[in-house]
């Protein structure tokens, strides 16, 4: 991961107020964590078979760096509460939304699962959805982009 791709991670975190970030791509794990006022925490695990340093710079678009870019380009949809965020409404089940599908204001886009309740959250604008922010059964912080859409 090269560190235009860091750079714009670290830009993300911030600017969405999340405290903490983690992405693994292939065998390569970046966690950035922000706390206090001006202090971060930045961690880069490579491979125990590090590639050489030109693999490691190679431009391939990420999905972290794809979905930076569709939150600059629509509204997103943040957290209500803490708990598991769900894309369907049953294991193996048919998620709510996908990017690309059209959704209306109020429509459902995921289930938080908070205290064994299931809260369904909808979509507060009407668009498209640009990004999914969050994978099936991880869980969320209050105020955490959950999808983006245009």
């Amino acid at each position: 991961m090269d560190l235009r791709k860091l750079k714009k991670l670290i830009e993300l975190v911030q600017e969405s107020g999340i405290a903490e970030l983690e992405i693994t791509e292939g065998e390569e794990k970046v966690k950035i964590v922000l706390g206090g006022h001006a202090s971060r925490e930045i961690s880069y695990v490579l491979p125990s078979a590090a590639p050489s340093p030109l693999a490691a710079t190679a431009p391939a678009p990420s999905a972290a760096a794809q979905d930076a870019a569709a939150v600059e380009q629509g509204h997103v949809v943040k957290a209500p509460m803490v708990g598991t965020f769900y894309r369907s409404a049953t294991p193996g089940g048919k998620a709510f939304v996908e990017v690309g599908d059209s959704v209306e204001k109020g429509q459902p886009i995921g289930i938080i699962e908070a205290m064994k309740l299931m809260n369904e959250i909808e979509a507060d604008s009407a668009g498209v959805v640009k990004a999914i922010l969050i994978e099936n059964g991880q869980p969320v912080e209050y105020g955490e982009p959950l999808v983006v859409i245009g």
